[in-house]
């Protein structure tokens, strides 16, 4: 159910343009030599990006998806993926496209080929391109009746949109009545070791709780960035969460007396766009490497059992002198949104011990000692739901 090597001649195809309209979850678009590359962040904030770690990441389409009306049978998408490989380890599996029917998970592909982002020095992250060719994600025995039809693009891979076909006619699917669910967070919600695009936790949380994600979890990158906070107020949204802490900590990039200000600022910039949109501070999910020892985190490349693992390198002592730890952040968190609630009844806050906390750890172990697998993010999505989505929760779409 994947690929390009099919005799398609049976078909009689139409070939639709992949436009805005057709697309869900992006920021911006680019056009590119090949088609149309989905950013998650504007144009503006990525002439500001200090790094390749966000470049790469906010190209890279966790959550966005084309989603159209048909009668097709068959749908197919060609694409030119960028993948990332890591000198000296086994080479990634290949992304997954996600096809649902009415809002159900149908069928699976993925494309061969394409462009490959060789990093050759995971401390400096300095890497090397090799070019390769386009292909086709290949879809069949859709059910032949009108339907609307999402294809959720790779979360792990750059994705260049060049040709959608299809065996009958295509048409924007028209503007939902859910609400608009705008997420920022680091590499967990950008959906790292999930299996699948729908499989991260945001899409199973915005899935259970009825609500269109805008997915703004960049790998590495949640790091109070300025140009994130204007790309978030400037977004249009009815519910917003932010999740912050864990990069903060395992970059090492601040003392405890600039993060504080640094959250205001964030917050304060946020709240130009959306004054009074339903807004929840979402502290770490439980990472015991970082709960009480600083970073910078570091890649342990003696692998145990073939698995890439973490460890903090910060010295716990140094906390009374303002190194951040998880806990640090939790607690100045809770603070800082307590003080701001007072004015601000839709400014809400959640531990993220709640999503994932020890119970779910020791059901759920981290593989790297960072990251939760497929099911652990099932957990935490659930949880999400469960705390946020929910009739009285802070992001209760409930009306009445």
């Amino acid at each position: 159910m994947s690929d390009d090597d099919e005799n398609h001649t049976d078909h009689h195809w139409v070939t639709t343009p992949v436009t805005a309209d057709l697309l869900r979850g992006f920021l911006d678009l680019e056009r590119t030599a090949h088609g149309l590359l989905p950013h998650r962040l504007p144009a503006r904030a990525r002439r500001q990006i200090p790094d390749d770690q966000l470049a790469l990441a906010e190209a890279q389409p966790s959550g966005v998806r084309l989603v159209f009306r048909t009668r097709a049978t068959t749908v197919e998408l060609d694409t030119l993926p960028t993948k990332r490989a890591y000198r000296g380890f086994p080479p990634p599996a290949d992304g997954v496209y996600d096809l649902l029917v009415d809002g159900r998970l149908t069928a699976q592909a993925t494309v061969r080929g394409g462009n490959v982002r060789t990093t050759v020095d995971m401390m400096t992250q300095s890497a090397e391109l090799t070019e390769g060719p386009p292909g086709t994600a290949r879809f069949t025995g859709l059910p032949a009746r009108d339907k609307d039809v999402e294809i959720w693009l790779p979360h792990t891979e750059t994705t260049e949109l060049i040709a959608l076909r299809t065996d009958a006619p295509v048409e924007p699917a028209p503007a939902g009545r859910r609400s608009v669910w705008l997420h920022h967070g680091s590499s967990i919600s950008h959906g790292s070791n999930a299996a699948h695009p729908t499989g991260t936790w945001p899409a199973l949380a915005a899935a259970a709780g009825g609500v269109e994600l805008v997915n703004l979890g960049f790998g590495g990158s949640a790091l109070l960035d300025p140009f994130t906070a204007r790309a978030i107020r400037d977004t249009p949204a009815d519910l917003i969460s932010l999740k912050i802490g864990i990069n903060i900590v395992n970059a090492d990039v601040m003392r405890l007396r600039a993060f504080a200000p640094a959250v205001d600022g964030f917050l304060d910039t946020v709240r130009e766009g959306h004054p009074a949109t339903p807004l929840l501070v979402v502290s770490a999910l439980l990472c015991p490497v970082q709960e009480d020892t600083p970073g910078p985190l570091a890649p342990d490349l003696d692998l145990d059992g073939g698995t890439l693992r973490f460890r903090a390198t910060g010295d716990p002592a140094e906390r009374a002198a303002g190194r951040l730890t998880l806990n640090v952040i939790r607690d100045e968190l809770a603070r800082i949104v307590a003080r701001r609630a007072a004015d601000d009844p839709h400014l809400h806050y959640l531990d993220g011990r709640e999503l994932y906390g020890e119970k779910d750890h020791a059901e759920f172990p981290l593989p790297d000692g960072v990251h939760p697998d497929p099911a652990g993010h099932r957990r935490i999505g659930e949880n999400f739901a469960r705390l946020a989505f929910a009739d009285g929760g802070p992001l209760s779409t409930a009306t009445g």
